[in-house]
């Protein structure tokens, strides 16, 4: 009986140490799996950071486009604007030299005809010839050049600030 008793605590020893062996090779696949979804994971964040980044990154590159394409179109805006503003310059110039020129010929008609009436009757029809030739003459258009010797004369540059 006592090898029956030998042999049992033996199979006993032998079946602990078999659940030893099985506990650690099961805590060990255990650890192993963990491990390796640890890996999973890890790749899995990496993977989703770097997409996010690659997302910025184009977002970047999509706004640096936009703000080049605004910076072109306001400069072509500002450049239209100054044209416009040279142009404006030029012609609010000829405009007070064309009104200059109309105050001259409004007064110059205002004395011929306030002369009119001046004269005497012998020398009315001499007048009335000469201030009918100086009329003319000062109402053709094509003989106000020589009224005022100075052209109209403005540029772009002239009005810059």
């Amino acid at each position: 009986m006592a090898s029956s008793s030998g042999n049992s605590s033996g199979s006993s020893l032998l079946h602990n140490s078999g659940s030893d062996e099985d506990v650690q090779h099961l805590m060990d696949q255990r650890k192993r799996k963990r491990m390796q979804s640890n890996r999973e994971s890890a790749r899995r964040s990496r993977q989703k950071k770097q997409q996010h980044l690659d997302k910025l990154m184009s977002q970047v590159t999509e706004l640096k486009k936009d703000n080049n394409q605004l910076l072109t179109s306001i400069n072509i805006t500002t450049q239209h604007y100054l044209n416009v503003e040279a142009e404006n310059s030029i012609l609010r110039a000829q405009m007070m030299e064309l009104s200059q020129r109309l105050e001259s010929l409004n007064e110059i008609l205002n004395y011929i005809n306030t002369s009119n009436g001046v004269f005497e009757t012998e020398d009315l029809q001499i007048s009335a010839v000469a201030a009918a030739a100086a009329a003319d003459t000062f109402m053709n258009p094509l003989n106000l050049i020589y009224l005022n010797n100075h052209p109209i004369m403005a540029s772009p540059d002239f009005f810059r600030y």
